[in-house]
């Protein structure tokens, strides 16, 4: 399809969940699936926003009259999420992250933070409203070799967890309300489907080089809105996998150019990304109408001391871009190196005699080997020093150390004397006699005969030297 013949649009928004307490309080960010301590039941109305209208996507979800029930926990959720209670103070670890990723998307920071109250009354928050602060503007990134414009970086708090759902009735666990959400939101400059997803990949990779959000299924989600041929805009929710983004959004531009076709007028809409990769219904486009000042949360001031304060730490993708190049790793062991947060650099420095990919490849793949062929566990760097101590002063050889670490695995303590390296005449020895035995074997078999005869004792290499010089 040519996009841009078909005047495509596309901006996305990021959601990512931050590894510290919540937002107000100081209940742990622990989502819970475990039997609920109490429920909670509530009917939420729509008001008015600063504008003193009601907001038409408000409205909309008024007009269902479900009731809402709120499992929560004792030791898990306080008064603050159940709004029996204002929120506390501002969890300044949040806001120190935020500020982080603000710099590392060359945004510039507002002076002042004020909260807002967004309404939302799907039910998806206890009080009809998320809190949200404007903390950043007027970034950008570079993807691709476009120029992508960042308008707007937001610190908010993260809504319920629906449990189920009928006509009349939604379920919500309130455990996730409160976590604290940073999101990001780009200019229309995406220029197709696959851009957009490069840039949600890129955004990931920013905010995780924070160190401090939180992993795994549904701690960071993409919205993305389309538009094409200049007409209304649609808001495309619930992507939680990457590479479902190029195909959702092909499928959503080809429907609403198909709408054009009849004559009509595709609307302002939100839908939902179906695991079948098409769209649904969900409801109205939200517009400005939903927004008022949060007034139990003073204005914030960020003072200069307090931006100075802020370290911005190194992309990820410069991480294993710089281990890739000083190393001469592969992206996969640079990759997995960075993930883990191994120090290679120093690791390296300390076995200088040791071969950066061969010690990168039994950091990151012997635990993997150990864990596949014998469903064990082991973490590699508590055993892994003395290991390299010896092998670095030639008491073991490069073949032994992954024996060693099962050993370590399965709970073993290590004879190192059955590892001591051969001399290169005993090994020719041996080379020979079986040489004599298997005059018509291939380069393969007589290396599985001699390194199975001397298991963990010699160098693989020398062997196979060994054994075009006699053969």
């Amino acid at each position: 399809m040519d996009y841009k013949k078909n005047k495509f649009k596309c901006g996305i928004e990021i959601h990512q969940q931050l590894d510290t307490h919540k937002l107000f309080c100081n209940c742990p960010s622990k989502i819970r699936k475990d039997k609920p301590d109490f429920l909670l039941k509530r009917y939420l109305r729509a008001s008015a926003g600063e504008s003193g209208k009601v907001d038409i996507a408000a409205k909309y979800e008024q007009s269902k009259q479900k009731q809402f029930a709120y499992q929560g926990y004792y030791d898990t959720n306080c008064l603050v999420e159940t709004d029996d209670e204002p929120p506390g103070q501002l969890n300044q670890e949040a806001l120190k992250i935020t500020l982080q990723v603000a710099k590392l998307l060359n945004a510039k920071i507002n002076d002042k933070i004020q909260f807002m109250r967004k309404i939302v009354v799907d039910g998806s928050n206890v009080s009809g409203f998320q809190r949200t602060a404007l903390i950043a503007r007027d970034g950008f990134v570079e993807i691709d070799g476009v120029k992508v414009t960042i308008p707007v970086i937001c610190l908010e708090e993260e809504a319920c967890q629906a449990i189920e759902r009928t006509k009349t009735k939604d379920t919500y666990n309130l455990s996730r309300q409160g976590i604290p959400l940073i999101e990001i939101t780009t200019g229309p400059d995406i220029i197709s489907p696959e851009h957009c997803q490069h840039v949600a990949s890129y955004l990931g990779m920013v905010l995780r080089s924070t160190g401090n959000v939180r992993r795994g299924i549904g701690t960071i989600r993409q919205d993305v809105n389309v538009s094409v041929e200049n007409t209304a805009r649609v808001e495309i929710k619930g992507f939680q996998d990457l590479r479902s983004i190029p195909k959702i959004i092909d499928y959503e531009v080809n429907r609403r150019l198909n709408i054009l076709k009849t004559g009509k007028i595709p609307e302002n809409e939100v839908r939902k990304a179906e695991p079948n990769l098409t769209t649904t219904y969900l409801r109205p486009m939200p517009g400005s109408a939903r927004m008022y000042p949060e007034t139990d949360i003073s204005t914030l001031e960020i003072s200069k001391e307090l931006l100075n304060s802020i370290k911005i730490p190194d992309l990820i993708d410069d991480k294993i871009e710089k281990l890739e190049k000083n190393f001469s790793l592969r992206n996969d062991l640079a990759q997995e190196l960075v993930k883990q947060d191994i120090n290679f650099s120093d690791i390296s420095k300390k076995f200088k005699k040791i071969h950066p990919t061969f010690l990168a490849d039994i950091l990151i793949n012997a635990p993997k080997e150990i864990k596949k062929r014998y469903s064990l566990n082991i973490s590699v760097l508590d055993h892994i020093f003395p290991i390299l101590t010896k092998l670095t002063n030639q008491e073991i050889t490069k073949e032994a150390v992954f024996e060693i670490l099962l050993a370590n695995a399965q709970g073993k303590q290590p004879d190192y004397s059955k590892y001591k390296p051969l001399s290169e005449q005993d090994i020719e020895k041996e080379i020979k006699l079986i040489l004599s035995k298997n005059k018509n074997s291939s380069m393969g078999a007589l290396m599985g005969q001699v390194m199975a005869k001397f298991r963990g004792k010699v160098d693989g290499k020398l062997v196979k030297q060994l054994i075009e010089k006699n053969n």
